[in-house]
């Protein structure tokens, strides 16, 4: 099994498609070890507290947070970002993560330059992935990322606009 690294961010956008039949963190569950620090479990409690569509989408993966590999993290002080990011690239280069999942849009460049050897993934990336894999047919993918973009605010996202360009294609 690949061995990939997940951020709160993505995590939670995988939450919101919980409820459809087959689910891309399902996917991820059943063909990858999926590593997460601490913090993201942390920031996932707090996330899952707000009684809105990323309180419950966290809930969802705290529901399932038997099945992932959590691991304590020290933080790189001088690291400028949040503490569930700073340690989940800390725990993508330690572990040399095969990918890192992360939709963290506005840090991606600082995210990117910060991992060593692993591949930085966005949950958009990552459906194309799923499809060109098998794993989901394109009216699934085009429908879950459709679900993801209305809770997460990703209307004008160009990573989904991308996606949708690849999905449309395929």
């Amino acid at each position: 099994m690949a061995l990939l690294v997940a951020d709160t961010s993505a995590l939670v956008s995988l939450g919101t498609v919980e409820a459809h039949a087959q689910t891309p963190l399902s996917i991820l569950l059943d063909t990858n070890q999926i590593c997460i620090p601490e913090q993201v479990v942390t920031e996932l409690e707090e996330t899952a507290a707000y009684d809105d569509p990323s309180g419950n989408a966290s809930q969802a993966v705290l529901d399932r947070l038997s099945a992932f590999n959590v691991r304590a993290v020290t933080l790189d002080e001088d690291f400028p970002l949040d503490d569930g990011e700073n340690a989940a690239v800390s725990l993508a280069n330690d572990l040399e993560a095969r990918q890192f999942l992360c939709d963290e849009f506005n840090k991606l460049a600082l995210i990117h330059a910060s991992l060593a050897d692993t591949r930085l993934v966005t949950t958009p990336t990552l459906l194309t992935a799923l499809v060109r894999n098998e794993h989901l047919a394109p009216a699934d993918a085009t429908a879950l990322l459709s679900t993801m973009s209305d809770a997460r605010s990703w209307e004008t996202n160009t990573y989904v606009a991308q996606a949708q360009k690849t999905l449309k294609r395929q």
